[in-house]
């Protein structure tokens, strides 16, 4: 007998991962399955969990901040800087955005 298991994503991560699932020969069906059977075999997540060692969201010290704009104004003075369109575009085509 055969179970149903439904679940809701956002469109994109649906869109993105049958893409992906696709190029690697199989469908997402078969993906979960798979996910499915690792877990069991393993005995929990058939891959690393953990918590980031640093916030990347936790708030500067005020000399934290002032530290860090003093190294960005040396950059700049160095030519060490890239144009904000440059960027953008880079990571729009690098992560399909």
């Amino acid at each position: 007998m055969a179970s149903t298991i439904q679940v809701r994503v956002d469109d994109e991560l649906k869109t993105k991962s049958e893409e992906l699932f696709r190029d690697l020969g199989t469908d997402t069906t078969t993906a979960i399955r798979m996910f499915l059977t690792q877990a069991l075999a393993v005995n929990g997540f058939p891959f690393e969990i953990k918590k980031a060692a640093v916030n990347p969201y936790e708030a500067f010290t005020e000399h934290e901040l002032l530290e860090k704009l003093e190294k960005s104004r040396e950059h700049a003075a160095q030519g060490m800087f890239r144009d904000a369109d440059e960027v953008v575009c880079e990571m729009r085509e690098k992560y399909g955005l």
